[in-house]
């Protein structure tokens, strides 16, 4: 009985972060989209740019979560401090990406995207990643099924286990690039400028899979619980962040792939 009572007492509070982590999202979507190709940008020391916009959404979104969930853990490259590690001590933890392929939003490509993931004892558990290209809202985690727009995405494994496309992101070295030269000889290749948007795509079965050398947690955090939520395996190529204990801003890149079995298969890794 009391077993049952604590899964319970977990469940709803879990779905009331769900609901909150969606509005949250959703009340961003027209600064977004009035900031998009707008927005003045700079260059930070690690060569990536950076927005005003990444700061606002940021901070809208966690004080959004923070009215009613003060005990979390809130994880962000631009909210936290450069020079601090944060301990996550919290049950749950939030990290956003709050505007993935900054360099395409800045520049007006459409291929950009707010990421947001709620994580328990360290795990993403759900992920919401707002796809500006379609304007679709794609959210979901393990046990809870992939939607878009509050929709039930059916993906077809088949369909996608038959598709020729991947994801990667360039630049690659040569050590990288070596091993994926048959994989480029046989599959059609998109490069985003979006990490979370290429997993993503792999989640709904457009993309076979994704190689990626160069993303940090805040990345793919949202993305990896979206591409559990359909069953596909995500590997990391050196060490794995999760569960997440420890959150920094400066933290290093995280190789990693995902995609259908019949992919990972093909890959050296």
């Amino acid at each position: 009985m009391a077993n049952r009572q604590a899964k319970a007492q977990l469940d709803h509070q879990i779905r009331h972060r769900i609901n909150a982590g969606r509005v949250a999202v959703r009340e961003q979507i027209a600064f977004f989209g009035r900031q998009f190709g707008e927005v003045s940008s700079e260059w930070k020391a690690d060569d990536t740019r950076v927005t005003f916009a990444d700061f606002a959404i940021s901070e809208k979104i966690f004080a959004e979560l923070r009215r009613d969930f003060r005990e979390d853990d809130y994880c962000s490259e631009e909210s936290n401090p450069q020079d601090e590690v944060l301990l996550l001590e919290a049950r749950f933890a939030w990290v956003v990406d709050p505007i993935d392929g900054t360099n395409n939003y800045a520049l007006g490509c459409s291929f950009c995207a707010i990421s947001l993931a709620l994580l328990c004892d360290g795990w993403p558990i759900y992920g919401f990643i707002y796809d500006h290209s379609t304007g679709a809202l794609y959210e979901g985690g393990p046990g809870c099924g992939l939607m878009r727009n509050g929709k039930k995405v059916n993906r077809d494994a088949k369909v996608a286990d038959a598709q020729t496309m991947i994801g990667l992101h360039f630049p690659m070295t040569e050590a990288q690039m070596m091993p994926l030269l048959e994989l480029v000889g046989k599959y059609r290749v998109r490069c985003l400028g979006s990490a979370a948007l290429m997993a993503t795509y792999t989640a709904t079965g457009y993309l076979s899979g994704v190689v990626d050398y160069k993303v940090k947690v805040w990345d793919i955090a949202a993305a990896y619980a979206l591409c559990a939520a359909v069953g596909l395996r995500w590997q990391f190529i050196e060490t794995t962040p999760f569960p997440l204990k420890r959150f920094h801003s400066q933290s290093g890149y995280l190789p990693y792939v995902v995609g259908t079995d019949s992919f990972l298969a093909e890959l050296p890794f």
